[in-house]
């Protein structure tokens, strides 16, 4: 069960409107689940929406491959809701359903090309160890790009952060429990 909930309208301040409106307007057109957490302050909302719709529809990584690092943030941090939501949106974007398996098992998966291959060892890389040895940084940047490198980077650390607000306030919870993940919470 959630530990937080969306505020009801009635309830919520004029700076929790303003955020909401402004979410609902943008690309998402929903309030997305962790902002539910982060509306108790609603400058944090509004400034981590942004980044999140920067970071997940306007980068120089096409779609699949946004979707393979977010699988491998959430699988990380076992975040459920984050995993359920981005392996529905992974699979729509064209991953192979057995990258996404071998990602829930913590199993090496095969994949498609030198650019999946460089977001699977960048992300896993920065998730288990918070650095990129220098060989590990040469190979994403010849394959992604310097901007897509850094793109990258980002985008592990705010689904890292989205992850933390998920499992911290149990958001999503038990309806988005992905059995695939096993037990652990």
């Amino acid at each position: 069960m959630a530990r937080l909930d969306l505020p009801p309208e009635a309830e919520r301040t004029p700076e929790q409107q303003a955020a909401i409106a402004e979410v609902t307007a943008g690309i998402r057109g929903r309030v997305p689940a962790p902002m539910i957490a982060w509306l108790r302050n609603p400058e944090l909302a509004s400034r981590a929406q942004k980044l999140g719709e920067l970071l997940r529809y306007q980068t120089s990584l096409e779609p699949r491959l946004s979707e393979l690092a977010i699988l491998v943030t959430a699988r990380h941090w076992t975040s459920h809701y984050e995993w359920t939501v981005h392996k529905r949106e992974g699979l729509k974007a064209g991953m192979d359903p057995e990258v996404v398996a071998a990602i829930a098992a913590r199993a090496e998966p095969t994949l498609r090309d030198a650019r999946e291959q460089a977001v699977y060892d960048v992300a896993r890389t920065l998730v288990g160890t918070a650095r990129l040895p220098e060989a590990l940084h040469a190979t994403g940047t010849a394959a992604l790009g310097e901007r897509g490198m850094v793109e990258l980077v980002a985008l592990v650390g705010y689904y890292s952060m989205v992850a933390l607000t998920l499992n911290a306030f149990e958001i999503g919870l038990p309806d988005a429990r992905a059995p695939e993940l096993g037990d652990e919470s």
